[in-house]
């Protein structure tokens, strides 16, 4: 292994000066929490990695949350890792340096614990590529004892069998609890000398939040569907039950937030107000897993703000939740921000406005809030439709609640929604271009001008632990139909501006959303032709992932393009991370139910 000083040398020397903005690879941010020779003297030692570049990392809350929890335990020392952006690895990989931690400079390969979050499926690519800088086997199955253990938590963790091969450990559910168990009792088993191998499934039958999947045997039927899914040892669970966070008011926060030295994707103090939300969207996989709804009071989130600013000086706050409208003292809680920062000119960012009742209470906060653009979630055009997802929005308190904005003085809207949604009829596609153009003119009798709005278009990808795990995607074909239907609808006000995204990124998320462990070869094998941050527009290549799927044998059709009878064994049924399946599919028969189509289950009989 490279001694420290040498790969101090190796970095400063031989990375930065070769690499666009290097500024992104120096640490010694302000407020970081470690100092050289705390890696040494620490019992645990975590790597703390985030699968994506440090401009996406550092505006990560969840990684700040634990870094700081992490960093805050007598004993324990962690430090963070991003991915290396193109040309810093191709640089690593000619002159030879390991992947480091940003702090410190230390080899990940020095870890104990190489902590890794699952939160996009396009980030799977780079988990090889972290594992690989550092010298790490690809598979659970073939590290040592020399091996960091490698743990996985975070959104994708609940449904992880593609990437299961590559991770010893996968954490389902809150982090904080579930951290602070797994450090103390790593500590544990380091100390009394359990080996590696050992620990992954001793920390498996202890935590029933923890999976361990080398532990689990999975067969396949004839047809390609799963057939059974069983530990391989009567002393871990059948099924794995999600982590809760019983005392949200009151665990870790980070006061002291780090602040970048580059310009990265959200420069804010970012405070979580409430996790989960109590909308429960038929589509919204967060909705449904992130129960019983949790809420910090206005005191705790005002004493945070406070001491994050004075320790950070952004002068931007985001009060981040999956809905922060239903917070239910945003009011309170807004004019108490506004007051305290008043003389300071510090802004609130509301990133999540609900288009309902609460969208009037804008005017009372528009000294707080700022009002450069609103973003809202519309999700479907026709109010029928919005009633079958469960999206609590029509078309009258939509218009009522833009002219509220509009009179409190925004003047610029951002509106998302979905296209391929169960039983989407051509209304639903040409009421996009409708409804755009209904909130850009509801300006007009405030200023004499339409609004500038941006509808931006998704494509569906069904998530599991929803009412739509169940539900075909439709073809690659019929997104590209539905966004040249949009285009000829556009230009008839120059106000408005629909804007799609790449189908077929949306097809691989829905396939590996959806999949299973036959899809491991598949990452592996895009990566080795080069795919990498397959999140960035400027890096996808689909190409990539046609010619693994050929290689290795996989219709990906199999996996996004076909619907699933409720009795089906899904790839994720042996993690309880929400509702149990009665209840998900009586939500999804009700989506036919009240758009009064069959129910696609029919066709299956």
């Amino acid at each position: 292994m490279i001694a420290q000083t040498d790969l101090h040398s190796l970095i400063s020397d031989e990375l930065l000066p070769y690499v666009e903005q290097p500024a992104q690879y120096i640490g010694q941010e302000i407020n970081q929490l470690v100092s050289r020779g705390d890696w040494q003297r620490a019992d645990v030692r975590v790597a703390i990695a985030f699968p994506d570049a440090y401009t996406i990392g550092m505006s990560q809350l969840g990684c700040q949350i634990i870094y700081w929890l992490c960093n805050h335990t007598p004993g324990v020392c962690a430090e963070r890792v991003y991915v290396p952006w193109l040309d810093a690895e191709q640089r690593m990989r000619d002159r030879k340096i390991p992947l480091f931690t940003w702090d410190t400079r230390q080899p990940v390969a020095s870890a104990d614990i190489l902590a890794i979050s699952l939160q996009y499926e396009m980030g799977y690519t780079n988990i090889l590529t972290l594992l690989d800088l550092a010298g790490i086997p690809f598979r659970s199955a073939d590290r040592d004892d020399s091996h960091p253990l490698v743990i996985a938590g975070g959104p994708q963790a609940d449904a992880p069998e593609p990437v299961a091969d590559f991770l010893d450990l996968i954490v389902v559910g809150d982090g904080e609890h579930s951290m602070a168990a797994i450090l103390q009792a790593y500590d544990e088993l380091k100390s009394g000398g359990v080996r590696r191998r050992d620990m992954i499934f001793e920390l498996a039958r202890r935590f029933p939040w923890v999976y361990a999947p080398a532990y689990y045997e999975v067969a396949y039927n004839q047809d390609g569907t799963l057939r059974s899914f069983e530990p391989t040892d009567a002393q871990l669970p059948r099924t794995i039950e999600r982590c809760q966070t019983p005392d949200f008011e009151d665990v870790p926060f980070p006061t002291r937030p780090l602040v970048p030295y580059v310009e990265v994707v959200h420069d804010r103090v970012s405070i979580e107000i409430m996790r989960g939300c109590p909308q429960r969207c038929r589509f919204c996989h967060a909705g449904y897993t992130k129960r019983p709804l949790g809420l910090r009071s206005v005191d705790r989130i005002s004493e945070i703000a406070k001491q994050a600013y004075a320790a950070t000086g952004i002068d931007e706050i985001g009060l981040l939740s999956l809905s922060t409208a239903d917070y239910p003292d945003l009011l309170d809680l807004s004019e108490r921000i506004n007051e305290q920062f008043a003389d300071q000119h510090v802004g609130i960012s509301i990133p999540s406005l609900r288009v309902d009742k609460m969208l009037q209470n804008i005017p009372f906060m528009v000294n707080s809030v700022r009002k450069s653009g609103l973003t809202i979630a519309v999700e479907a055009a026709e109010d029928d439709m919005r009633a079958a997802i469960r999206k609590k929005v029509t078309d009258g308190n939509l218009i009522e609640g833009v002219r509220a904005a509009y009179r409190a003085g925004w003047r610029s809207v951002k509106l998302y929604f979905l296209a391929g949604l169960p039983g989407e009829r051509p209304q639903d596609i040409d009421g996009i271009w409708r409804v755009a153009n209904e909130v850009s003119q509801a300006r007009k009798p405030f200023s004499g001008h339409a609004a500038s709005v941006k509808a931006s278009v998704g494509w569906l990808v069904p998530k599991p632990h929803t009412p739509l795990q169940w539900a075909a995607q439709p073809p690659v074909e019929y997104f590209y139909e539905v966004r040249d239907r949009l285009r000829r609808l556009g230009g008839q006000n120059r106000a408005v501006r629909v804007r799609t995204h790449d189908p077929k990124r949306s097809v691989l998320e829905a396939v590996f959303s959806l999949g299973d462990r036959r899809l491991a070869p598949v990452i592996e094998s895009a990566w080795r032709d080069g795919a990498r941050f397959d999140g960035w527009d400027e890096c996808f290549r689909f190409d990539r992932w046609e010619r693994a799927f050929e290689k290795e044998g996989i219709d990906p059709a199999f996996y996004a393009n076909r619907a699933k009878k409720q009795s089906e064994l899904l790839p994720w049924n042996h993690l309880i991370s929400g509702p149990n399946r009665d209840y998900l599919g009586r939500q999804f028969d009700d989506i036919f139910t009240k758009l009064k189509i069959a129910h696609p289950e029919a066709a299956l009989a």
